[in-house]
C-alpha cells in the first residue's frame, strides 16, 4: 500500500485552526515517508509558525522523540525561554501522558489537535492533564480539527504495518 495522502496547501490569507493543523498534517506525512508513526506538530506564536516536527522515535531509537516534544524544544530555543505561554501547539493526534506533561510544564497557551485518543490521550481522552486541580497553569484545549484526515492517515499507516507483518510471517 502506497502513501496515497497528499500535502495540504492552505491559503496564507486565512490563518485559522485548519491552516495551522494543515501544516501539522504535512509534518505527519513526512513522518510516514520516514516510516514513523504519522504524527506532526507545529508551534505558533503571534500567528507565525516558529517550530515544526514529526515523530522520530523509530529513526532515533528515542521514546521521547514525539512530534510534540521536538516542536516544544524547537520553540523554546527559538524564543529563548522555556515558558511558551504566548504559544499554541497544533498536533494531529491528542497528546500522550509524556507530551501532555511537557505541555503543562512549558506553560503552553493552548493545544489544538486532530484525532482524540480515548486510550492514551491526556487532554480529555483518557484523562485531562490540562486541568489539574492543583496546577497553577491551565491551557485551552480544542480537538477535532481535521479529524477525518488525521484519522484516515493513522488508520492507513497501521493497516500498512499489519499487512507488512502478515506478509513477513507468511514467508
Amino acid at each position: 500500500m502506497l502513501n496515497i495522502f497528499e500535502k495540504r496547501f492552505p491559503s496564507e490569507l486565512n490563518r485559522n485552526d485548519e491552516y495551522y493543523m494543515s501544516h501539522a498534517y504535512n509534518q505527519a506525512l513526512i513522518a510516514w515517508e520516514k516510516d514513523e508513526v504519522p504524527i506532526g506538530a507545529v508551534v505558533v506564536q503571534a500567528g507565525q509558525i516558529i517550530a515544526s516536527a514529526h515523530n522520530q522515535t523509530r529513526r532515533t531509537l528515542d521514546p521521547t522523540a514525539h512530534a510534540e516534544i521536538l516542536a516544544i524544544s524547537q520553540a523554546a530555543k527559538y524564543i529563548g525561554d522555556w515558558r511558551l505561554n504566548e504559544c499554541k501547539l497544533y498536533v494531529t493526534k491528542e497528546p500522550c501522558p509524556m507530551c501532555s506533561g511537557a505541555l503543562v510544564v512549558s506553560r503552553i497557551q493552548g493545544v489544538y489537535f486532530g484525532l482524540n485518543d480515548p486510550k492514551m490521550g491526556c487532554l480529555g481522552g483518557a484523562i485531562d492533564l490540562s486541568n489539574l486541580p492543583s496546577s497553577n497553569h491551565k491551557f485551552k484545549v480544542k480537538g477535532g480539527i481535521l479529524k477525518k484526515e488525521t484519522h484516515a492517515l493513522l488508520n492507513a499507516f497501521f493497516e500498512k504495518k499489519r499487512a507488512e507483518k502478515k506478509e513477513k510471517e507468511a514467508h
